[in-house]
C-alpha cells in the first residue's frame, strides 16, 4: 500500500518522475494523510500547474504561425553576435513542425545557458528543418555588420533542406530573399519558430567562442563571447587584436 512507503522513498520517487507522470504521483497519494506526503502531492500540484502554464505559453507563442494555415513551412529566423568586438555574426534558421510541443522555447537571451544547450539538442531532433549560415569578422569588416548579418541570414536558409513557404524575422527584412518574409519586432520573444532560432544560433555561436578561447587565450572568449566585457577590453590594449576581432569595431580602443 501506498501508506506503507518511508516519505524518504516517495520524495525520491517524485524527484525522478517525468511531467507526465505527475497526475498518476499526485492520484496515488494524495489520501494518504501523513503530513510530509501532502507536502509532496502539493509540490507535485505546484509542478504541474507549472507545466499547464507552460503549455499554455507555448500555445500562445505560436499566434503568428497560426496566422498562416496554408504554409506547410513556416521558418524563423534570427541572428547573434551583431554586437561583439570579436568572432562571426550567427544566423539560424529553423522550421518547427505544425503545433510544435517543444516547451521552454524563448528568446535566446532569457534562458541559462544550460537550458539553451538542451533546447539545441531538441531542436535539431525535432525540427523538420535547420540551416546555420554565419559572416566572418573579416567580412564584417568589409560590408558592415548589417550587410553582413544579412549575409549570414541569407547562408542559414540557403542550408535549409527544404525551401520555406514564408519566413518569420527577428525585426528585419533581408534583401536578395524570393521567399514572404514577415519581420516581427521582438520576434524571439514573440514566435516559436524565431526563438527556435535564437537559441540554435546562440549555442553554435558559444560554442565557436569557447573553441576560440583555446586557439586565443586571455581574451576571455569563452566567458565574455567576444563582447566588450572590462577584462577583454584590457586583454585587447594589452595583447592587441586577435585574427578573430573586428577591426571596425576595435578602433576605440587599439591602434592599427
Amino acid at each position: 500500500m501506498a501508506t506503507e512507503k518511508k516519505i524518504g522513498m516517495i520524495k525520491e520517487e517524485l524527484q525522478a518522475a517525468e511531467d507526465t507522470s505527475l497526475p498518476f504521483f499526485i492520484e496515488e497519494y494524495q489520501r494518504d494523510e501523513r503530513a510530509g506526503v501532502q507536502k509532496l502531492v502539493e509540490q507535485a500540484k505546484k509542478r504541474l500547474q507549472k507545466l499547464e502554464t507552460e503549455k499554455k505559453r507555448i500555445y500562445d507563442l505560436q499566434e503568428y504561425e497560426r496566422q498562416y494555415p496554408d504554409a506547410a513551412l513556416i521558418c524563423g529566423i534570427d541572428e547573434v553576435g551583431r554586437g561583439p568586438l570579436a568572432g562571426p555574426v550567427v544566423a539560424g534558421a529553423v522550421i518547427l513542425p505544425k503545433n510544435c510541443e517543444i516547451l521552454y522555447i524563448n528568446d535566446s537571451k532569457k534562458l541559462s545557458a544550460a537550458k539553451r544547450e538542451e533546447l539545441y539538442d531538441v531542436i535539431m531532433e525535432q525540427a523538420i528543418a535547420v540551416g546555420i549560415g554565419q559572416a566572418s569578422p573579416e567580412r564584417i569588416d568589409e560590408i558592415n555588420i548589417l550587410q553582413a548579418t544579412y549575409e549570414a541570414m541569407r547562408e542559414a536558409i540557403k542550408h535549409l533542406p527544404v525551401k520555406p513557404d514564408i519566413l518569420l524575422n527577428d525585426a528585419v527584412t533581408i534583401p536578395l530573399v524570393d521567399i514572404p518574409q514577415v519581420p516581427i519586432i521582438k520576434g524571439d520573444a514573440k514566435s516559436i519558430s524565431i526563438g527556435a532560432a535564437s537559441i540554435i544560433a546562440k549555442v553554435t555561436r558559444d560554442r565557436m567562442m569557447v573553441d576560440y578561447e583555446k586557439q586565443y587565450p586571455g581574451y576571455g572568449f569563452a566567458d565574455n563571447k567576444g563582447y566588450g566585457s572590462a577584462a577583454h577590453i584590457a586583454a585587447l590594449k594589452a595583447y592587441g587584436a586577435t585574427p578573430i576581432h573586428r577591426r571596425s569595431f576595435i578602433g576605440n580602443f587599439v591602434a592599427e
